[in-house]
């Protein structure tokens, strides 16, 4: 079976390497590709910049979803939920890699998924996904005497902070120790602070030049400190997570799904 896949911010970075990934699986089809509005790409070949015709051209129409089997979304957390309306409109899946969403936001993500099946993941990285299984062993094996400590960078023009991969992998840790993360994380240290308190689990942000993505997390112990890390180099990680989550939601019908679920590793 063929999936049919639309791509949203087409013209961006990680739109292109959506575009790429899916175009070069056997078993996926560029179904369609969309830009905001006053996007200069608007009207053009979505596989251009590789320079190729594909045959789909970019548009702001969402209408244009109708027919699609999922729609992948990598851009910001206000046009996310205006192309999850539309999703739901066309009776389409969603992919949504999207990060910053506050309460409301993911409340609507959550009431959607009644309607149409998500898989919503702050990193699509198989990877990562793994990370978080790995941490959660060593949370439960290091859960008293360490401190804990989530130090993440991200290239300059990320526009959230902590990233939502690193709020993902102190939800993690957390979860392990039997917390909950908006009980124990620190944000900021400023000034006198006094000293660490030991249940606490500290987030330290980072940004600068290109980096796509380097998440540290660090059990700092009396005479020993454990780091477990990734680091990409590369957006293609999170393309081919995007596109192992359209196989998997090929199967579903509605219901909220992560990377875990996908993996196989919940």
């Amino acid at each position: 079976m063929t999936i049919k896949i639309a791509i949203a911010g087409s013209s961006g970075r990680m739109g292109r390497m959506l575009i790429e990934a899916v175009i070069a699986a056997k078993d996926c089809q560029l179904f369609a590709a969309f830009d905001r509005e006053n996007s200069p790409a608007i009207g053009s070949d979505a596989a251009a910049f590789l320079g190729k015709n594909c045959g789909v051209n970019i548009s702001a129409n969402l209408n244009l979803l109708a027919g699609a089997d999922v729609l992948i979304d990598f851009t910001r957390p206000e046009g996310t939920l205006q192309h999850l309306s539309a999703c739901q409109k066309h009776d389409v899946n969603m992919i949504i890699g999207t990060t910053g969403f506050e309460e409301t936001g993911k409340a609507t993500i959550t009431a959607a998924a009644d309607k149409i099946a998500i898989v919503h993941a702050y990193n699509m990285s198989a990877g990562v996904n793994l990370l978080v299984k790995l941490l959660e062993v060593a949370a439960k094996t290091l859960n008293t005497g360490y401190d804990i400590e989530i130090l993440e960078m991200h290239h300059r023009m990320k526009v959230d902070a902590p990233s939502g991969t690193a709020l993902m992998l102190g939800d993690a840790v957390a979860g392990a120790m039997g917390q909950k993360l908006e009980d124990c994380a620190v944000y900021d240290r400023h000034g006198i602070t006094g000293e660490r308190d030991p249940s606490s689990i500290g987030f330290a942000t980072l940004r600068g030049g290109d980096v796509i993505g380097d998440h540290t997390v660090i059990f700092a112990g009396m005479g020993e400190r454990i780091e477990i890390s990734h680091k990409a180099s590369n957006r293609n990680i999170y393309a081919q997570g995007s596109i192992r989550a359209a196989r998997f939601l090929s199967g579903q019908q509605t219901g909220l799904f992560d990377m875990q679920d996908v993996l196989g590793l919940s």
